[in-house]
């Protein structure tokens, strides 16, 4: 059965290797429709987007993780995030006209890595530099770096979908591999480099995993959904403006007639008249304005 907008995680156990193939179809189309995320900008945070999904599936945990590239010349903002519930969202900013031509990361630019576990109440982040244009290279090497896991990452955005592939080398008492076919993590990754990225957006799970390693015994787990959610709420709102207190909230008030607030990430605003300005700050319950 195909399964679209859905994370597999898989294993081969003989090769002592396991993996992750997502792919989003609607989830990736209704956040593409929150900016403008055409052309090269749409291919690197919809590849970013399958990466912090896939990047779920190696953790046990309540929470989310998400993916954020900072200073990388005009790309300002690149950020991406996967919640254990499968709730996807990301955001990408560009300095001067949209970019026509691939993408390739800045030298100077930063990959950080977050986990916030809900459940804990803690909070993981490992930032590495980027050594590479490449997306899928800089992922790599942030898990050499950072996990010290040999991982191989394949990543593909196009039109309305996109896709990625993750395998990692499973580690075992006497070292990575060491209770496997010694040559099978070789053997996994020269499988993977025959895998094109159109093969991967056009294939579903079953038949990419079929295509690459129909002979080393895969075992696939149920599928988890994924799905575009926000999590913006006006209880959010309300807390961040009071946080920036009742004289600037005034301010903004008498200006404009009201306080609206944009959420960057699903365009939803929140419209905050005199009375519930008033509310917020002198009533014992916080005001929750009204949604448009």
């Amino acid at each position: 059965m195909t399964h679209t907008d859905a994370l597999h995680r898989f294993q081969l156990d003989r090769a002592g290797v396991r993996g992750a193939h997502v792919r989003l179809d609607a989830a990736w189309q209704a956040l593409r429709t929150q900016g403008d995320y055409a052309g090269a900008l749409g291919v690197l945070l919809g590849e970013t987007l399958a990466a912090s999904a896939l990047f779920t599936s190696t953790i046990k945990f309540d929470g989310r993780l998400s993916v954020q590239l900072q200073d990388s010349g005009a790309l300002k903002l690149l950020f991406a995030e996967c919640t254990h519930e499968g709730h996807v969202r990301g955001i990408a900013r560009w300095q001067g006209a949209p970019p026509t031509s691939p993408i390739k990361l800045e030298p100077n630019a930063r990959l950080a890595i977050t986990i916030e576990n809900q459940v804990t109440q803690t909070r993981y982040q490992g930032i590495v530099p980027v050594e590479s244009g490449d997306l899928s290279q800089a992922f790599e090497q942030y898990f050499a770096r950072s996990e010290q896991l040999p991982t191989r990452i394949l990543l593909a955005q196009s039109g309305d979908r996109c896709a990625g592939l993750l395998l990692q080398q499973v580690a075992s008492s006497g070292g990575h591999g060491a209770d496997h076919d010694e040559d099978g993590w070789n053997r996994a990754g020269h499988l993977l480099a025959t895998l094109t990225r159109d093969e991967m957006l056009a294939l579903s799970a079953e038949d990419v995993l079929l295509r690459l390693f129909h002979e080393e015994d895969v075992r696939m787990q149920a599928p988890q959904p994924l799905a575009f959610h926000c999590r913006c709420s006006r209880e959010r709102v309300v807390d961040m403006l009071r946080s920036l207190g009742q004289a600037e909230c005034a301010a903004t008030l008498a200006e404009q007639g009201s306080v609206q607030v944009d959420c960057e990430f699903c365009n939803r605003r929140y419209v905050f008249d005199e009375a519930d300005i008033d509310a917020l700050f002198s009533g014992p319950q916080a005001a929750t304005g009204t949604r448009h």
